[in-house]
């Protein structure tokens, strides 16, 4: 008996040795060597290239851009300072996004990424070739060193994006493992891997948090060969880039040098532009493209203007609420002054009818609430009922229309309305607060000046209501500094969505960025539903429910009122010199700039 019963332990304890065994295999796929949100790769490991980049593309030439304001900084990292334009281009990351998928990614510093069948951790493996611009070789400790510092000094950005991540260990030079504060948060083994890893070497002798012109060190295609404080930064194709033969890397990245002049002002950087000052010119103002884009330059071909359309998600643009700030704390004041923005007024006469109203968090992809509430989106808001406005249950939500003249009288009924049922009262043509006796003013703050007409019509309209808005424009570093303080009623803003949203919306919306200063958060949103339903994106096992929550999620924004819609275009508007050109495939989801290159240095 004793023999038997421990031959039984030992069988059972052998079993049990292979059962976990198993179960450890099971938990952790195959070495991959790539990443996709949802659904399969659209590469295989054997590809050549991206479809959307062209491998004979000719090396060699310059190209000059432009950027609005100045710099004082090479640290794009932290929240002090302003940081120059075009820092991407001298860093790398573990893995690369294909801009013709949804959201995949496909292994540059990393050779193959094993990711557990249960999401709480991904293990890299580095490619021994890796290295940065001094020769020095990218290890695994230079990946620890980068999340690490990230999330100790680094925006708080980071810590909404990537603060799920438990710990990072280098296993051994070249294996490194992120370890997950749990299996949720579906997006972040894709966010780990598109993060700039940064030289520990370094950093080492350096104080991270604090903004300098110091030329950093990084392993991407470019190096920064030069620049003048404030005025311009030059940057230089690395001939000794180690990944320049790469899949992910060929046909990308054509030019020899890409230098950004600094302008203060957006009118003077245009004339600039057609006086040949620099190359090429992406445009976001409707009346700019509509009438300041002729002269002998574009009938020559010298300059050619072109609006390529695309596919990806164009967000939320508008009039941002600050909701710390009293005076929009209450949905309905917001609601209210949501009526004093005519767009169709503003299109026919401003933008030259070139734009389409948004009305969606999400406007131009699937995400967006345009339809009634499903059976599965009310299932998600359902437990949530008591905390939303009703509206959410019954309605489609719809910015205001003004079709005819009457609309807008009709529109400063409605407003006032709701603003006495707020508290104000409209007295000699001043808006007053019954409680305090103070007249409803606020300032717009602005940064660009070309902003003051489609501002000025709204101005006219807040006006009828008995409020004085008031605008400001200030220059860039003021205006980021002032964002960075939240200190302003109401500024111009964006929420720029891709095809999979995810971990951003922390930062976008969260409550725990609220008061955190260098937020994106800049609307002041603390709302516990929406907090949950962002969770509900972050840890969505498929694509049907990761839609679904991001519909939940766009009618609770929508129906609170947090900002005053404004409009989007389905196109890139783009004027560049006859020297440049672009493959004929395009990426759907971004511009693909870094697959251009200067015609004259062809074969």
């Amino acid at each position: 008996m004793p023999l038997f019963s421990n031959g039984k332990k030992l069988i059972k304890t052998a079993l049990t040795s292979v059962t976990l065994a198993l179960l450890s295999q099971s938990l952790v796929a195959a070495p991959q060597h790539g990443l996709a949100m949802h659904g399969d790769l659209k590469y295989s490991p054997d590809f050549k290239h991206f479809e959307y980049a062209n491998p004979n593309a000719p090396k060699g030439g310059e190209v000059k851009r432009w950027a609005l304001g100045t710099f004082d900084s090479f640290n794009s990292f932290i929240v002090k300072g302003t940081p120059a334009d075009g820092l991407a281009l001298i860093y790398d990351s573990l893995m690369e996004k294909a801009l013709d998928e949804p959201f995949s990614q496909y292994g540059l510093l990393a050779a193959s990424a094993d990711l557990a069948e249960d999401n709480t951790q991904i293990t890299f493996k580095l490619r021994e070739s890796a290295k940065f611009s001094d020769g020095e070789p990218v290890t695994a400790e230079d990946i620890v060193f980068t999340f690490n510092i990230l999330l100790e000094k680094g925006s708080p950005f980071y810590r909404s994006y990537i603060g799920d991540i438990k710990e990072v260990v280098a296993e051994d030079s070249h294996t490194v493992t992120f370890k997950f504060k749990n299996g949720n948060n579906q997006e972040l083994p894709l966010l780990v891997g598109e993060i700039p890893i940064l030289p520990k070497h370094y950093w080492a002798t350096r104080d991270f948090a604090t903004p300098s012109v110091d030329i950093p060190i990084g392993s991407g295609p470019y190096v920064i060969d030069g620049f003048e404080p404030g005025r311009s930064v030059t940057y230089r194709r690395n001939p000794d880039y180690w990944a320049a033969d790469l899949p992910v890397m060929k046909g990308r990245y054509n030019f020899d040098e890409i230098r950004y002049d600094f302008y203060r002002d957006s009118t003077v950087s245009m004339e600039a532009f057609k006086a040949g000052e620099y190359d090429f010119r992406q445009e976001y103002t409707s009346k700019l493209w509509a009438t300041a884009y002729e002269g002998p330059q574009f009938d020559s071909g010298e300059i050619i203007k072109k609006n390529l359309e695309h596919g990806r998600p164009t967000g939320m643009q508008g009039f941002l609420f600050n909701t710390r700030r009293n005076l929009f704390s209450d949905p309905k004041v917001r609601r209210a002054l949501a009526y004093s923005f005519d767009f169709e007024w503003t299109n026919e006469n401003l933008f030259y009818g070139a734009y389409a109203r948004t009305h969606s968090y999400f406007s131009n992809s699937e995400m967006a609430a345009r339809e009634l509430p499903t059976p599965k989106e009310l299932a998600l808001l359902e437990p949530y009922r008591d905390q939303l406005p009703a509206e959410v249950f019954t309605q489609v939500y719809s910015a205001p229309t003004f079709k005819d003249p009457k609309d807008l009288r009709r529109s400063t009924r409605t407003a006032l309305k709701l603003l006495k049922e707020a508290g104000w009262q409209l007295k000699k043509g001043k808006l007053i607060n019954n409680k305090t006796g103070e007249p409803f003013e606020f300032e717009i703050l602005i940064v660009q000046k070309a902003f003051e007409r489609i501002v000025a019509p709204m101005q006219k309209n807040l006006k009828r209501m008995g409020i004085t808005a008031t605008i400001r424009v200030v220059d860039v570093p003021q205006y980021i500094n002032r964002l960075r303080d939240f200190d302003f009623d109401m500024v111009v803003g964006s929420f720029a969505q891709s095809a999979s949203p995810g971990n951003e919306q922390r930062e976008f919306f969260g409550s725990y960025n609220a008061d955190q200063q260098g937020s994106r958060n800049l609307v002041g949103i603390k709302n516990p539903v929406v907090d949950a339903l962002i969770e509900k994106i972050i840890s969505a096992p498929s694509r049907e429910e990761l839609v679904i929550s991001a519909r939940a999620l766009d009618r609770v924004l929508q129906w609170n009122y947090y900002v005053i819609p404004h409009y989007h275009s389905r196109a890139d508007r783009v004027a560049f010199r006859s020297k440049l050109a672009y493959p004929d495939v395009r990426p759907q989801y971004g511009l693909g700039f870094d697959t251009w290159w200067v015609k004259d240095n062809a074969e």
